[in-house]
């Protein structure tokens, strides 16, 4: 391949990356690129997170017995190239003599490969941050060049950087979110809140002026409204924003709890900190299922538990209330429910749920950290 032949490649697949804003999206899109503009046929990604975990994250013509059963030989155990990487012994691009995934295939007889025996590996970094694997192969290619080695490596430097900006980004994305939020958590306050205000105000001052008692109930009536959309007024103040968050997870869901008129025992056993992501995830999951508690469980009693291990989190909130029918086989009855299960979930975490009618209701969830 010609100097000009390298430079057009890095070209094309810089072009598709500075593109792209999602991160499968984009390794989809490039790793089919990168086989198409070298002939090389076969390639795949891992992403690999800190604790040495790795995902199959883009796949092109997998041989069909690496991709049976929802690529299962490629997701679960180790390989060589995964150990070496996690080993920090890893750091450029190499050819990979003997890959075990291939070679237990061919050892248990499990089906063909296509002729595909050998693959060159090529770690995904920007500086010292590192993201993953880039693998590919074609079938009875058993070496890689110098030359096809380096423009691996520099292809996979482009992907690096890559991933590091749309990381980046999204975390600008959070940030303004949150920006955002507090924006409105303000405007809010400042407007609709005093507004509601002065109009339960007049409402009781319209019913102690007149002596007309249709026109005192109606008085009455519109105070009540006014109270009751301050009240929703500010639980959603709340959820956009917050009070206490900065003094740990407990001390928030507890104001929570107070301000929509629970009594809560609360427990926490352990370190209170937390990522960013799994408190947001802990607040707006605990917030839901209090919220559960004061419109459904028929009783202001609720307790909180939370417990920090060395690697993950434990929230657990009950309460002893009227409880509904609950049947884990089945789908879960409430958006709300879906929306805690979503949250937990996308931290790779675990969401328990048992109520019993007469017996109250129990949410557990479980998140690594």
């Amino acid at each position: 391949m010609s100097r000009n032949e390298e430079i057009g490649i890095l070209k094309e697949i810089a072009e598709l990356l500075n593109e792209g804003t999602d991160s499968k999206t984009v390794l989809a899109a490039v790793l089919k690129k990168l086989l198409n503009l070298t002939g090389l046929q076969t390639g795949w990604i891992f992403l690999i997170d800190e604790k040495g975990s790795h995902q199959l994250a883009a796949k092109v013509s997998l041989p069909e017995v690496l991709a049976e059963n929802g690529n299962k030989r490629m997701c679960m155990g180790d390989c060589w190239c995964v150990s070496r990487y996690n080993n920090r012994k890893l750091n450029k691009a190499v050819n990979i003599i003997e890959c075990q995934r291939i070679e237990n295939v061919i050892l248990e007889e499990a089906g063909d490969t296509g002729g595909l025996t050998h693959h060159a590996t090529v770690p995904l970094r920007a500086g010292n941050e590192r993201f993953g694997l880039l693998n590919v192969g074609s079938p009875n290619k058993t070496h890689f060049q110098k030359d096809e080695l380096a423009l691996l490596e520099a292809v996979a430097f482009q992907i690096g950087t890559a991933l590091k900006r749309i990381k980046l980004t999204q975390r600008e994305q959070e940030t303004a979110l949150i920006s955002e939020r507090n924006r409105l958590a303000r405007d809010l306050h400042d407007s609709v809140n005093q507004l509601l205000f002065s109009l339960s105000l007049t409402a009781r001052a319209g019913r102690e002026m007149t002596e007309n008692e249709e026109v005192k109930e109606t008085f009455s009536y519109i105070q009540d409204l006014a109270q009751e959309a301050l009240g929703e007024m500010r639980a959603l103040i709340w959820q956009l924003k917050p009070q206490g968050l900065e003094n740990g997870i407990v001390s928030a869901l507890s104001s929570y709890a107070e301000m929509l008129g629970l009594t809560i025992e609360a427990k926490l056993t352990g370190i209170s900190s937390f990522p960013e992501k799994v408190e947001e995830a802990l607040w707006r999951i605990g917030q839901e299922a209090l919220g559960n508690c004061k419109k459904h469980s028929q009783t202001t009693h609720v307790s909180l538990s939370l417990y920090r291990s060395s690697d993950s989190v434990t929230m657990t909130i009950q309460d002893r209330g009227c409880g509904f029918f609950y049947d884990g086989g089945l789908e879960l009855p409430s958006f709300g429910l879906k929306n805690m299960k979503a949250r937990t979930e996308a931290l790779n975490g675990t969401f328990y749920i048992d109520s019993e009618l007469g017996k109250g209701t129990e949410i557990q969830i479980k998140i690594p950290i």
